[in-house]
C-alpha cells in the first residue's frame, strides 16, 4: 500500500493546535508535530505539546527553537508588559492589537515548519489559527493564511517544480465552543493542553488572563466540562 501523505502540524501546547492534529490525523497524514520554543513566558505549554503529540499518535515530534524574546514588544515574551486580565468575554471584542500579539511570531513558525516540510517531502501544513474568537492578531487572519501559501510556492524548491505547498487552517472560522466539540468527537483530552498566558510550570492557569477566558467560555458554550487546572478558582 502506498505511504500515507506527510504534513507538518505547528502544535503549541493549546486547545486549538491539538485540534488540529487530530484533525490532520483523521485525514490520513502521517502527523510530523513541531513545537516552537521561541522566548514565551509561559513554557508549561512546550511540556503540554509534548504530551499532546504522544497521546494523538505524532509520527515525530521536534522542538525547534528562535529567540524572539530578544526583540520584546509582547506581554508574552516581556516581563515588563503585564498580561492583562479581566472579568468577562465582552472586553475582548475592543478594537486595536492586544499586548499579547507577538511581532511576526506565525510568520516565523511557518516558515520553520515551512523548511521542515520541504525536507519531509510535505506539502502540507496545519497551523492552528483562529479569527472567529480572538480579536486583533494580524497573523491569524485568512488573509495572512493566503499570503504565506502563496509565498511558500514561490520561495521553495518545491514550489518552482510544480509541487505546490498548501497551508491548512481549518479551525481560522471556527468558534471556539465549535472547536471543542470536533476535538472531543476526534478523542482529544483537553486535559493535556494548557492554554493559559501565564501558567505556572506545572501546566496550573490562572483563570484571568484573555486565553483562560476565552477557553473557559467555549467549554461553557459547548456544555462540556472544563477540564483545565486552575491555581484559584475563577
Amino acid at each position: 500500500m502506498p505511504s500515507p501523505p506527510r504534513a507538518v502540524i505547528l502544535l503549541s501546547g493549546g486547545l486549538d493546535s491539538a485540534t488540529c492534529l487530530a484533525l490532520a490525523r483523521q485525514q490520513g497524514f502521517e502527523c510530523h508535530a513541531m513545537t516552537v520554543a521561541y522566548g514565551q513566558r509561559h513554557v508549561a505549554e512546550i511540556a503540554a505539546a509534548r504530551r499532546v503529540a504522544s497521546a494523538l499518535g505524532a509520527h515525530e515530534y521536534r522542538l525547534a527553537q528562535v529567540e524572539l524574546g530578544q526583540f520584546g514588544g509582547s506581554a508574552l515574551t516581556d516581563h515588563g508588559i503585564a498580561v492583562p486580565e479581566g472579568s468577562g468575554c465582552d472586553d475582548l471584542k475592543s478594537s486595536g492589537i492586544p499586548v499579547t500579539y507577538v511581532p511576526a511570531r506565525n510568520t516565523v513558525m511557518l516558515s520553520m515548519a515551512l523548511a521542515w516540510a520541504e525536507t519531509l517531502g510535505a506539502s502540507d501544513i496545519f497551523i492552528g489559527v483562529n479569527a472567529v474568537d480572538y480579536s486583533g492578531y494580524p497573523d491569524c487572519r485568512p488573509e495572512f493564511i493566503a499570503a504565506f501559501q502563496a509565498m511558500a510556492c514561490l520561495a521553495t524548491k518545491a514550489g518552482v517544480e510544480g509541487r505546490p505547498l498548501f497551508i491548512h487552517a481549518p479551525l481560522i472560522e471556527l468558534s471556539k465552543a465549535e472547536i471543542i466539540l470536533q476535538g472531543v468527537a476526534l478523542g482529544v483530552d483537553y486535559g493535556l493542553t494548557v492554554s493559559c498566558y501565564q501558567a505556572d510550570d506545572t501546566g496550573q492557569a490562572c483563570g484571568h488572563c484573555d486565553a483562560c477566558r476565552l477557553r473557559r467560555a467555549g467549554f461553557l458554550a459547548a456544555n462540556i466540562a472544563d477540564p483545565t487546572r486552575y491555581r484559584i478558582s475563577p
